[in-house]
């Protein structure tokens, strides 16, 4: 049975975007999944709105507002993301037909396993961010429970049109919040699944493009090889290495249409998570260690460093296997080949220099030193303000 490289690697968003309304209108009940779909949007856009007239209200209170702006980012990230996607559907539909061409469909085993090992690798990595999410999730609704003090509160500091002082209006709003931020967290992962899981796609691509280089055969200045035998030899290098450059060229067209779709979501989180980091940090310092607050808190950094972590490890394998692929080219047995493979060699050598670099806001290279420069920016904001506070 032929793979199908979209429900490899992106199977698990495809699902929770479907449950939530945010995929692809099915043919029939148009009209009830859009009003569907306008009551999730709703409740992230709400929140938003009521986190402005809560800041509104306490502004100039450090501790307020502190508690209040990491989840406005948060939110401001989850709903842009989710335009954005939503907007690009018809990019993402091109980008479906890259994923379904000839040219990306395995041809041995071998790539059979290269395409099942790397879409493994980011369901990993993505379950873990999508399970310290949840658990940050959940510990926020257990606060009210154990970081009560004998007065009842909603989970998160926002302007509600309902107050916790009476009952059914308690349930009602601490309902309306976990159920928010839930969703918010499966549109988190969702959405960045995608995006993530296509720029590993194109990782594995880059790598069965290695693992045919090694069929390039050897054609030895021999008298013991028939000339029938040196010709087909030659006529096969040729081939596979026209195959290869082909290939090479699909999936950079790829990349860059995956760029151009998500890169302002990529930006935007990364300026967001900048923010978020160092006033995250402030509400660590500021919580009591043996309160669910703080082990939440400690947790939300965690997720938040993964998500950031993802998308700089994407980008940096990316980089990486495209390096490797000009290496192997050369290490290829190139000096027995015939004239016409050895000028293909040199032009395309010439043209690989430039490594592929996945970018954020088409200036910001996704890599590993992006991701440490960020946590430094981070710490720096975040003892800025530690010193305000004090």
């Amino acid at each position: 049975m032929a793979i199908n490289n979209i429900d490899l690697f992106l199977s698990r968003p495809r699902k929770v975007l479907k449950a939530l309304g945010i995929w692809f209108p099915p043919e029939n009940y148009l009209f009830l999944h859009a009003l569907y779909t306008i009551i999730i949007l709703l409740t992230q856009y709400a929140f938003i709105l009521f986190e402005f007239i809560y800041i509104a209200g306490v502004w100039g209170d450090i501790d307020s507002m502190s508690e209040a702006s990491y989840l406005l980012f948060t939110q401001a990230s989850v709903c842009y993301k989710v335009t954005v996607f939503i907007v690009n559907r018809k990019n993402l539909t091109v980008l479906f037909e890259f994923m379904k061409s000839e040219i990306f469909a395995p041809q041995t085993n071998q790539h059979e396993l290269i395409l099942i090992k790397n879409s493994q690798k980011i369901k990993n990595l993505c379950t873990f961010f999508l399970t310290s999410a949840l658990t940050t999730c959940t510990l926020w609704a257990l606060m009210p429970l154990f970081d009560n003090a004998g007065a009842r509160f909603f989970p998160f500091r926002i302007w509600m049109p309902i107050g916790p002082e009476k009952s059914p209006q308690y349930e009602l709003g601490y309902l309306y919040q976990m159920m928010s931020i839930y969703i918010s967290a499966s549109l988190f992962f969702a959405v960045d699944s995608v995006t993530l899981g296509m720029i590993m796609f194109g990782c594995a691509q880059l790598e069965i493009i290695i693992d045919k280089l090694q069929e390039v055969q050897e054609i030895p200045l021999s008298t013991k090889l028939r000339h029938e035998e040196r010709n087909k030899r030659t006529q096969h290098n040729n081939a596979l290495l026209v195959e290869c450059i082909s290939q090479h060229q699909t999936v950079i067209r790829f990349i860059e249409n995956v760029e151009n779709t998500y890169h302002a979501n990529i930006f935007f989180q990364l300026s967001g998570t900048v923010a978020i980091i160092c006033i995250v940090g402030l509400r660590i310092t500021m919580s009591e260690p043996s309160s669910v607050q703080f082990y939440s808190m400690l947790i939300y950094m965690v997720t938040m460093l993964s998500q950031l972590f993802l998308y700089c490890w994407c980008g940096n394998e990316l980089t990486t296997r495209s390096q490797e692929l000009r290496d192997r080219l050369y290490q290829c047995p190139w000096y027995d080949q015939d004239i016409y493979f050895k000028k293909l060699l040199l032009l395309t050598m010439e043209c690989m220099k430039k490594p592929i670099i996945f970018k954020a806001g088409h200036y910001i290279p996704l890599s590993r030193p992006t991701f440490v420069s960020i946590l430094r920016s981070s710490y720096s904001y975040f003892a800025v303000l530690n010193q305000a506070h004090n």
